[in-house]
């Protein structure tokens, strides 16, 4: 190969390395989580629905003065992505919010749709039944000015809300958002970035993908209190970082919680966690798992999830001073969620 040819290849893995670091899908890839989650307020809790409701947040960078657009892939009821219970009879409803509230309300973070959970301005929604038309495709939420969202000093942005209730049937919608410039098509935003406060997720049906989420370590954060529902013990849930190897966390069996604490070292703090999700390795899979997952501090605040995570992905340093740990810790478990 020429100085000239590996000069270009270079270039090309850079410049697709910087699509990545500036697109906004959600879930996004350093995630590899097929789709999020929300069932029709009909169904059981038993399919791994804890609420019937998801709240996903934008950030948009305070200096960016283009009209944004928030797509929806796959946003309809029925098909071959979403899952069936007897015959398709659920709709879902999507909701935008911006303005003041929309993400500051106490009741904005929170991770069930109680109180004033629904907080800001309500700038467009729709609602969803089976409708072959947006299956498989997408719908386009905007034009959006980014000052119709809340300005959030701690972000340097602006912050919209975006809400997918199941509001009938019993059903599950499978989803996913892009954050763009275009309405037509899929166009990043340098700066940009996602992120919520609980997750509802479709695991993997195939053993050897490992889906990822990225909580962010704020300064003053003592101990983390992570919950997860509904995971039919359907492998282990484990934490990376750049000081833990992996330490193991509990997993829920069906239609329960579970909650263990981590404590915050040093070195953890003002960087991302990476909790993998690897299936396990023995026995049948469990297929079309659904789960749910949010992480709180030693003040019971719900922590973000980012889905480009803040300083990259973590990944563990061994150096002098440490201990090289073969097997995984346990971590301590709590009860309740």
């Amino acid at each position: 190969m020429t100085m000239r040819m590996r000069f270009l290849i270079s270039i090309i893995y850079t410049l697709f390395a910087l699509q990545l670091a500036y697109s906004q899908p959600v879930p996004s890839a350093e995630e590899n989580i097929p789709y999020l989650m929300t069932f029709g307020n009909e169904a059981g809790i038993s399919w791994g629905d804890d609420d019937f409701s998801q709240a996903f947040f934008f950030k948009i960078p305070k200096d960016f003065d283009q009209k944004v657009f928030i797509r929806v892939y796959d946003p309809d009821i029925g098909g071959g992505i979403d899952e069936i219970r007897g015959f398709w009879d659920t709709q879902c409803q999507f909701e935008v919010y911006g303005g003041d509230g929309c993400h500051s309300e106490d009741d904005a973070r929170e991770t069930s749709p109680f109180g004033n959970y629904k907080s800001g301005t309500l700038l467009d929604m729709k609602i969803f039944g089976e409708n072959t038309r947006y299956d498989g495709s997408w719908y386009t939420f905007g034009p959006f000015s980014p000052e119709e969202g809340e300005f959030a000093e701690e972000f340097d942005g602006y912050i919209f809300k975006v809400i997918c209730e199941g509001i009938s049937g019993d059903d599950g919608n499978m989803y996913r958002y892009y954050l763009s410039t275009e309405a037509d098509r899929n166009k990043s935003i340098q700066g940009a970035n996602a992120f919520a406060y609980e997750y509802s997720f479709r695991m993997h049906n195939d053993p050897k993908q490992v889906s990822h989420i990225y909580p962010y370590i704020a300064e003053g954060t003592i101990t983390v209190k992570v919950s997860n529902f509904d995971w039919d013990n359907d492998g282990d849930i484990l934490v990376v970082s750049t000081e833990r190897q992996g330490e193991i966390l509990s997993v829920s069996g069906e239609e329960n919680w579970v909650r263990d604490q981590i404590t915050v070292l040093d070195g953890e703090v003002g960087g991302s966690y990476d909790f993998q999700f690897p299936k396990k390795k023995f026995g049948a899979p469990v297929l079309n798992n659904n789960v749910v997952v949010n992480v709180r501090n030693q003040f019971d605040e719900t922590m973000p999830f980012y889905t480009s995570p803040i300083g990259g992905v973590p990944e563990y340093k061994y150096g002098i001073g440490k201990e090289k740990t073969t097997q995984p810790k346990k971590t301590k478990s709590l009860p309740g969620n």
